[in-house]
């Protein structure tokens, strides 16, 4: 048997995400790519959306495999596992850590081998417009942090960081989902009170969201900058951020990150 390009240990929502983004972007073809997973449910998923790809019975089989395998799974089914994938790892394997909280110094414990990363992404990978904070262990290649940074760029921005920095990815993009989110809803929330429809007042708030993360994408200006061009004196914005700046809104958002990023330096210990 052939080896394959790469290989999941886990086929989860996120490694789906990372798997169609290297088909579509070329790094791999459906055919070099293997899966393994114990849930029965999650395999015959993976059968359907990756027709083409290997599901692998064992971790054995799996390393046997691939030289290149992401760690898909979640930190606490990581640990556990951990002992057992130990002997399988040789010489010539670069693992890909996207277990949150679990350091490198851990890692390269279990595994006992260097050529770890250890990537931070986030939830809209699944749309191919995620961010992720990428850092590596010693003996990483340039080759390997170059694949890995490919891997990642095909399912949107990459940053590369310090280790330490990944508690402030993990504040920022990691969990800044939840906080994008919760301001669409809050929009959508307002727009239902001004007196629109519910689905009205989503499409507006969502479209609105999007629209405004693109334009700061493709001016690359600063978002106070953009801000200032959208507020008139007098008019009906500079109303409402007043009000929003007094309730506090810009602190609550920084205040926020901060509590992220202190929980996660506490799950890392």
């Amino acid at each position: 048997m052939n080896p394959l390009k790469f290989g999941f240990l886990g086929g989860g929502q996120m490694a789906k995400a990372i798997a169609r983004g290297a088909v579509a972007s070329g790094i791999a073809r459906e055919s070099e790519i293997a899966f393994f997973d114990t849930n029965p449910q999650q395999v015959l998923i993976l059968r359907e959306k990756f027709p083409g790809s290997e599901l692998v019975e064992t971790p054995t089989d799996l390393f046997a495999r691939c030289t290149r395998i992401v760690l898909a799974v979640k930190p606490q089914t990581l640990s556990d596992i951990a002992g057992n994938c130990e002997p399988l790892v040789t010489d010539e394997h670069l693992l890909v850590s996207i277990a949150a909280g679990i350091p490198l110094s851990k890692l390269v414990s279990w595994f006992r081998t260097e050529k770890i990363i250890r990537v931070m992404p986030n939830t809209p990978c699944q749309s191919l417009q995620g961010a992720s904070g990428i850092t590596n262990a010693r003996a990483v290649t340039r080759e390997d942090a170059f694949w890995c940074e490919s891997l990642f760029g095909a399912v949107g921005k990459v940053v590369r960081v310090s280790e330490d920095q990944l508690h402030a990815v993990t504040g920022v993009s990691g969990s800044g989902p939840a906080y994008v989110l919760m301001m669409i809803e809050a929009l959508s929330d307002g727009g239902v009170m001004a007196g629109l429809s519910r689905q009205a007042a989503l499409e507006l708030a969502t479209q609105t969201v999007l629209g405004t993360a693109t334009m700061v994408q493709e001016t690359g200006t600063h978002p106070a900058i953009l801000r200032e061009q959208v507020t008139s004196p007098g008019g009906t914005t500079i109303a409402a951020l007043s009000t929003m700046e007094r309730a506090g809104f810009r602190s609550a958002v920084i205040d926020g990150v901060m509590a992220a990023v202190k929980r996660s330096r506490e799950l890392a210990e």
